[in-house]
């Protein structure tokens, strides 16, 4: 696809993509992208930024060492943070994005992981993860990162997550 770029994160960018997320009605603030920024030239995440004839599209992170403790301990890098504006869907953007993720993840680890909410919100997500040969990572949902146990009462929100791998060949 000519008209799709994949880059890197830049400072004139954060504005541009909190704009971007406003005019969509979600609530992204500046200062997450500028912290994205900060960690990417750490070295501890890196940021796909993609454009589509020439306009903000979506992004995804790549989280290094993950704060999912399961991922941490194997040392399984995270995609986090998966965006792709409403107006750019169903274009193959988010798979261009994932593509480059497991390439660069593919570089350090046989595996991959990720995590998606279980609300119709992240249905696109979910079955793109799964026609990608994603796979329960075993532990269920969790909430906060911790399991759950039989009768425990939750309220519904992004906090909770089922995390996924996929082995990269």
């Amino acid at each position: 696809m000519r008209e799709l770029h994949i880059r890197a994160l830049e400072a004139s960018d954060c504005e541009k993509i909190h704009q971007a997320f406003v005019a969509q009605g979600w609530k992204k603030p500046a200062a997450k992208y500028f912290k994205y920024l900060e960690m990417q030239q750490q070295g501890t995440r890196d940021f796909l930024l993609a454009t589509y004839q020439h306009e903000f599209a979506g992004y995804l992170t790549i989280n290094w060492t993950s704060t999912y403790l399961s991922f941490r301990e194997k040392g399984i890098p995270e995609i986090v943070d998966f965006n792709v504006l409403k107006k750019f869907q169903r274009r193959g953007i988010g798979t261009a994005l994932m593509d480059e993720a497991e390439r660069r993840i593919q570089q350090v680890s046989p595996i991959a992981g990720i995590g998606f909410g279980i609300t119709q919100d992240y249905g696109p997500a979910q079955i793109l993860y799964i026609r990608r040969g994603y796979i329960p990572d075993g532990r269920g949902l969790l909430l906060d990162g911790e399991t759950l146990d039989y009768g425990q009462q939750v309220i519904i929100s992004d906090d909770l997550v089922i995390f996924l791998t996929k082995q990269l060949t």
